[in-house]
Order: structure tokens, then C-alpha cells, then sequence
């Protein structure tokens, strides 16, 4: 069997796949800094006579479905609805093995980073000293450039999370070590793994009027669009800060925006927003009171590390006829 790789992998388990029997061409966009059309992944799949495709950005459409031979679709992301037509993988018998929470503990350490470069102002400190405009001449100049940098400690703060699914989850964890009281908001949780991370469940307005950080991670859903508006921001702490390390369709960003300027919330770390990929123009890089990160949430070499594990593994499961772990389509099992 012959697969072709576009997704970042590591050699080690490249490494496992040959030893599996499978021959592969590994072309990941890392490398080649670009992503393929249907016309061109048909062409590659077809004219090495893949029976894989493994992808972490390119798109699995009807046409690459229909087009090519392909026994099994790998996609490295949490939910593969947003790269594969599912319902033609499925009346084609394709299995869509997939990689759910690959980037979870990833995202969760960027969170705490974020909430911890805001409250020490770790990087408007950097950015003033880098400027070459920082000359200190007198103890009056010290005192004036330490006190404007006078921050605030995680300890004794009161944490609102809202999502506590693989990501949030994970934060609340770690969190524990910072001595901070834990609020949550998560319909779809039980009051068991609310209790297991030491939190309080809270309905969402309670969570916003007595957090002194709040810190989003749940889905893209219609439910969850906007969950974050002006309303919401008003119920905020003046001190408070807003982490949105999940999607920028959550939160209102005019909103936050103006919130911010005005100084109606104290801060935020963002890593998520409508216009990606982000560059130097982002209007919030203006704003001192935020910490901006261009979509490196999951952008760890552990994170590839782990979602090629994920998927080799259950290459080796299809190929001896067992039931892959990590499977979005159970139903199409009986035709492998």
C-alpha cells in the first residue's frame, strides 16, 4: 500500500509506516510552503497510485473522493467535517481516521503563557526596552518606568473557564498549581469533571461578573457565535482580562476592540482572529494592553509528533483488520 503525506510528520514515525509495508511520498506544506488544489492532489495521489491521503490543511472533496483509489482518509485536526466531504467518504466505504485533542495540551500552555504575559506585561516590558527610547538617568526615571510596569500575580485570582472540553480541561489542571479559584461555564459537562480540576460550575453571567481572568475554549458553533458580544464585555471586571485561544468567531472583535481602547477590561492574549494569517497591520498590536500571537496554539513539534503517532497507529490497525482508535466514521468499518 502507498500513501501520499502532505501533513507534518515525524521521522520516526515515517519510520513505522515503512516498516509496516507502506511506501509513501512525504510532501508537507512546511516544507513546500504551499497547499494543494483538487487538481493537483488528484494528480499526485493518482500518479503514484496512493491508497492514503493524509492531510492536516488540504481538502478532501467529492472530486478527490471520486477521482482517485484512496482505502483510507487521515486527517491530523480535531474535527475532519472541515477538511472531507464525510457523506461521499461514506458511501464510498472510506475510513476518515483522525486526530481529536492532537494539539489540546499545545493550546493549554499557550493559555497559561498568554494569561501570564498579561498580567506581568512580560512583552509591553520587552517591546519598551527593545524600542531604544527607554533612557534611565535618575532614580526618578527608574521609578517612573518600574511602577509603570508593576503587574499582577495568578495567585489567589479568580479563574472563569468557559469550555471545559480537551482544552479547557487541561488549563484548569494546570491551573491548580497557581493557587487560583476556578469558575466554569460548560452546559455539556458533568458535575463530576467540573469537581475533578477543584471547579465551581457558574452560569455565564456569574462567570463574567466575578472573574478576574476569562479564558474561552469551545468550538465554532452557532450557538457559540458571539458568545462574547458587547453585553458580555460590559459584565466584565474593569481588571479583568480575556484569553480567546479558540476561535475568533466567539468573541465579538469590535467589541473587544473598543472595550479595550477605552479601557472597559484591563487586557487579553489573543491567538485567534477574523483576518488570518496575522501580520504586522493587526490593529490590536497598537494596543498595550494586549498580547498578540499569530495562530500558534497548536504549533508545537510535540503536537506533530503526536497526531502522527495517532494516525500510523491506526494504519497498522485498518492494515491487520482491527478497529482504528481514532475513527470519525465507524460505519463504513464493515467494507474495510
Amino acid at each position: 500500500m502507498k500513501a501520499f503525506i502532505t501533513a507534518p510528520f515525524s521521522e520516526d514515525s515515517l519510520n513505522f509506516l515503512k516498516n509496516l509495508g507502506v511506501d509513501y511520498v512525504y510532501s508537507p506544506w512546511h516544507k513546500t510552503r504551499k497547499t494543494l488544489n483538487d487538481k493537483e492532489i488528484i494528480e499526485a495521489i493518482n500518479d503514484y497510485g496512493a491508497e492514503i491521503f493524509v492531510t492536516e490543511l488540504e481538502n478532501v472533496t467529492d472530486e478527490v473522493i471520486n477521482k482517485t483509489d484512496l482505502k483510507i482518509i487521515g486527517i491530523c485536526r480535531n474535527d475532519p467535517k472541515r477538511n472531507v466531504d464525510v457523506e461521499v467518504a461514506n458511501k464510498k466505504g472510506i475510513p476518515i481516521i483522525f486526530t481529536p485533542g492532537r494539539n489540546a495540551n499545545a493550546v493549554a500552555e499557550l493559555t497559561i503563557a498568554l494569561m501570564l504575559a498579561v498580567l506581568r506585561k512580560i512583552v509591553y516590558a520587552d517591546r519598551l526596552l527593545r524600542s531604544g527610547k527607554i533612557i534611565i538617568d535618575s532614580f526618578e526615571d527608574f521609578s517612573e518606568f518600574y511602577n509603570n510596569l508593576r503587574g499582577q500575580e495568578l495567585l489567589g485570582k479568580t479563574v472563569g473557564i468557559i469550555g471545559l472540553g480537551k482544552i479547557g480541561y487541561r488549563v484548569a489542571r494546570k491551573l491548580k498549581a497557581f493557587g487560583v479559584r476556578i469558575l466554569v461555564y460548560d452546559p455539556y459537562v458533568s458535575d463530576e469533571r467540573i469537581k475533578s480540576v477543584g471547579g465551581v460550575r457558574v452560569d455565564l453571567d456569574t462567570l463574567l461578573k466575578r472573574s478576574d481572568i476569562i479564558t474561552i475554549h469551545v468550538p465554532p458553533t452557532e450557538e457559540t457565535f458571539d458568545l462574547i458580544g458587547e453585553k458580555e464585555l460590559e459584565k466584565m471586571k474593569k481588571d479583568a482580562i480575556l484569553i480567546n485561544t479558540a476561535s475568533p468567531v466567539v468573541v465579538d472583535e469590535d467589541a473587544l476592540y473598543e472595550a479595550l481602547k477605552a479601557g472597559k477590561i484591563a487586557g487579553a492574549g489573543l491567538d485567534v482572529f477574523y483576518d488570518e494569517p496575522v501580520d504586522s497591520s493587526n490593529r490590536f498590536l497598537k494596543l498595550d494592553n494586549v498580547v498578540v500571537t499569530p495562530h500558534i496554539g497548536g504549533g508545537t513539534y510535540e503536537t506533530i509528533r503526536l497526531h502522527s503517532w495517532m494516525i500510523v497507529s491506526d494504519i497498522e490497525r485498518i492494515l491487520r483488520g482491527e478497529k482504528p482508535k481514532f475513527i470519525y466514521n465507524p460505519e463504513v468499518l464493515k467494507h474495510v
